[in-house]
Order: C-alpha cells, then structure tokens, then sequence
C-alpha cells in the first residue's frame, strides 16, 4: 500500500511551459467516484494505469493510493465503462528544488484550469515553490479530478 500525500495550487500563469523539462497527454476516467474511494483508468501517451484511491486524510492532504500499469488496449476498453465525463489534459513536468511539480492544463468542460499538484515524502515538508505557484486549493473537492467530470469548471469558475 502506498500513501498518497500531496498538495494543490492553481497556476498564475503558463511560464511553467518554458520551465517543463517533460509533457504528456493523459485521458481519464472513473469506473466509481463514491466518496472516500474512486477507482479511475488512465491513459498517458501510449500506457494505461488502473488507480484505486482511499478517503482523503488530513484535510485532503494525504489518502491510500495503488497504481498498476495495464495493458493499453484493456485501458482504452475501460474508458467505455466508466462513468460520464472524461477528464482530458496536458501533463507538464517542473523540477523546483527536491520536488517536481505536475501542472494540469485541462481541456474540454475543464478549459482554463491549471492546477499544479506536488507530491510529498511527509504531511509537514515544505517544497520550494516555483514563481507560477498560485493559490492553495488542497482539500477543496470541487478541485479532485473526480469532481471535475461531474462538475466541470465552466459552471462554477466564477466561484474560486
């Protein structure tokens, strides 16, 4: 088992294109989306991953996760099964300090959300924070790629 613990930001501006040193295109989608458990298919470039994840713990900071590479075929099968609302973007890659920051620029009902997420080794370390690092969303649901298919940001981005 492995413990997820993460942060989330939105993104100021698109200066993280220039600092990427990777991008990758990612469809996803979720087979279930219940509270406290999602079970999510993704396809990245040519790879499929099959992802369970827990209840989110310390206000949405930290939760189970199990990820297993599956092949690309049965991947591109499961996205048929799953709930409405495929998540659709572009996955850019940002070394900053020890950490490397993944920025989300979405497409599709999510267009103009760019959130950057940050993995971390405890609930307590303090990544160095690139300049394009905006406001905390951490926590905050309606910011959860599982929300974001039922909710797209469209409908409520005047809301931040």
């Amino acid at each position: 088992m492995a413990l997820e613990i993460e942060r989330k930001f939105l993104v100021l501006n698109d200066s993280y294109k220039q600092e990427s040193f990777s991008h990758s295109h990612i469809q996803q989608g979720y087979i279930c989306s219940e509270r406290g458990r999602t079970v999510r298919v993704r396809i990245r470039d040519d790879r499929a991953f099959l992802t369970i994840k827990g209840p989110s713990t310390d206000n949405g900071l930290s939760r189970d996760e199990f990820e297993y590479e599956i092949p690309l075929e049965d991947g591109k099968k499961l996205l048929l099964l799953c709930e409405p609302g495929i998540i659709d973007k572009t996955r850019w890659l940002v070394k900053s300090g020890e950490h490397t920051f993944e920025i989300d620029e979405f497409f599709g009902e999510n267009e103009g959300l760019v959130m950057a997420e940050v993995e971390l080794s405890s609930v307590d370390e303090s990544p160095k924070m690139p300049d394009f690092i905006g406001k905390e969303v951490t926590g905050d649901r309606r910011f959860y790629n599982s929300q974001l298919r039922r909710h797209p940001y469209r409908e409520w981005m005047g809301e931040k």
